[in-house]
């Protein structure tokens, strides 16, 4: 797993080929949104990017556009108060961990992997 220390400022679009710790946020230079993608987990505090492909995302809040983001294709998704996506999330599971968090997509819908699996068969 690779720590950053403090903030991962993204310039454009980055992949990680392991697991990120980033002891910060992870945001896009001058608030813009490039993509990230890592062949691993995310650990982090918020995150604002475009596309975030994962394996599992451990957040304080999940916002990609608390994650805000376009669109999210994760493992497991754990996040404190509020996580949503403008297009789609994608994932095994997603849980809040506060009694009144909040996750949604504004113009497409969640899927979770496993009954899309099922429904297929």
């Amino acid at each position: 797993m690779k720590t950053i220390k403090g903030n991962l400022i993204l310039t454009e679009n980055t992949t990680f080929n392991e697991s990120i710790n980033v002891e910060g946020n992870i945001l896009g230079k001058d608030g813009k949104r490039y993509n990230l993608i890592v062949k691993g987990d995310i650990k982090a505090g918020d995150i604002k990017a475009g596309d975030i492909n994962a394996g599992d995302i451990d957040a304080v809040d999940i916002n990609a556009g608390d994650i805000d983001a376009v669109d999210i294709n994760a493992g497991n998704i754990n996040y404190y108060a509020v996580c949503f996506a403008y297009n789609s999330i994608k994932c095994n599971s997603i849980k809040g961990n506060r009694n009144n968090h909040k996750h949604f997509v504004l113009d497409g819908k969640i899927i979770i992997k496993e009954k899309e699996k099922e429904q297929s068969k």
